[in-house]
């Protein structure tokens, strides 16, 4: 194997280092520098294949197709003040982003699996997730971690945390889940 030349083995080990400082640090850093679209509350880009947020207006549509996303999940009620569901689909749909509505107040096992089955279709990465605050934003993607990804349950809900998940009726529901 040919070696190669010292003066580029110190930015392979600065590339390497960056590399591991990220792993460590965790996924949610990483989405750091992605700005909100505008209206938008607790936005975290997860990675190049999520984003998770509170509550989204209409207009932010054509901006969170402008970041890259396929898709939006929706996991707001229409009793819900502001959500306005209608609206969020019509532009959703006009600005190209696949719109997949998920409403629920108290979750069910129907609707978990509904989620996992939109979040694993790749026609619909990536996605970008919300509801009002991110508290069931934060549950469902606590169930997808632990579920599709093979995460561990505290890593998982570490991350959860981070995204909106507030209630302890959400997390008992999300753990009683995943767990066999």
């Amino acid at each position: 194997m040919p070696r190669l030349p010292k003066n580029s083995r110190p930015a392979l080990s600065g590339g390497l280092v960056a590399a591991l400082l990220a792993f460590a640090v965790g996924p949610i850093a990483l989405g750091a520098q992605d700005q909100a679209p505008e209206g938008v509350v607790n936005y975290t880009r997860i990675d190049a294949t999520v984003a998770c947020a509170g509550a989204t207006p209409a207009e932010a549509m054509p901006a969170i197709k402008a970041l890259g996303f396929a898709s939006v999940i929706n996991f707001r009620t229409a009793e819900e003040e502001g959500a306005n569901i209608g609206a969020s689909q019509t532009a959703a749909t006009a600005a190209g982003l696949n719109y997949i509505h998920i409403p629920f107040r108290a979750p069910s096992d129907e609707t978990t699996e509904a989620f996992l089955s939109a979040i694993a279709d790749g026609a619909n990465q990536p996605a970008y997730i919300h509801c009002a605050s991110a508290n069931r934003v934060g549950a469902m993607w606590f169930i997808k971690r632990v579920k599709q990804d093979g995460w561990a349950q505290d890593r998982a809900m570490a991350e959860a945390e981070g995204i909106g998940l507030r209630s302890e009726r959400l997390k008992e529901f999300a753990v009683d889940y995943v767990t066999p």
